[in-house]
């Protein structure tokens, strides 16, 4: 993400080498199994999975990954490497939140742009260390910056504590 003006980085240890922590990364969406984070915030109040789905196991660059349920809003799998990293796109139209083509030849005046990537290192104890790092950019930013620090930064960091946890649980009860 060029230009950033925005970014994050949070970590934690999983109890589960990377390919056993992967399978559900790999398995994430709206439409898929959830995002294990707050259900009642970002999976319509249905439970993110609590099994591996074989039918969604696999993911291809370019893939739109369903945010809402509308269809309106979507990630894009911008970088696969199994059982290393995978990174997801985002890029929304304000104060609409449905999603556009980063490609358009004319961009929404009022956007923004963003990257989720999860990284996953073996770690010494068996374990799979994730990192997960975010970029993004906003625009027109005397606008954008006070939602920034107001609400998006509080909010990712509650989610991204949640999905830390709830992938814990999950890939611990699955070891």
């Amino acid at each position: 993400m060029p230009d950033a003006d925005g970014t994050s980085t949070m970590a934690t240890t999983l109890p589960a080498p990377p390919e056993k922590v992967w399978a559900w990364l790999v398995q994430m969406g709206g439409d898929r199994g959830g995002w294990y984070s707050w259900d009642w915030l970002d999976h319509y109040g249905e439970p993110s999975a609590d099994r591996i789905a074989p039918e969604w196991q696999h993911l291809d660059e370019g893939q739109r990954l369903n945010a809402a349920r509308d269809g309106q809003s979507w990630f894009t799998v911008a970088r696969v490497e199994p059982n290393r990293t995978l990174v997801l796109r985002s890029d929304l139209s304000l104060p609409s939140g449905h999603s556009f083509d980063p490609q358009w030849d004319v961009l929404p005046t009022a956007r923004m742009d963003g990257i989720w990537g999860f990284h996953l290192r073996p770690a010494a104890d068996g374990g799979t260390r994730l990192v997960v790092r975010t970029r993004g950019q906003s625009r027109p930013r005397p606008l954008t910056r006070p939602l920034d620090v107001l609400l998006w930064e509080p909010a990712h960091f509650l989610m991204q504590t949640r999905q830390f946890h709830n992938l814990r649980t999950r890939v611990g009860a699955a070891a």
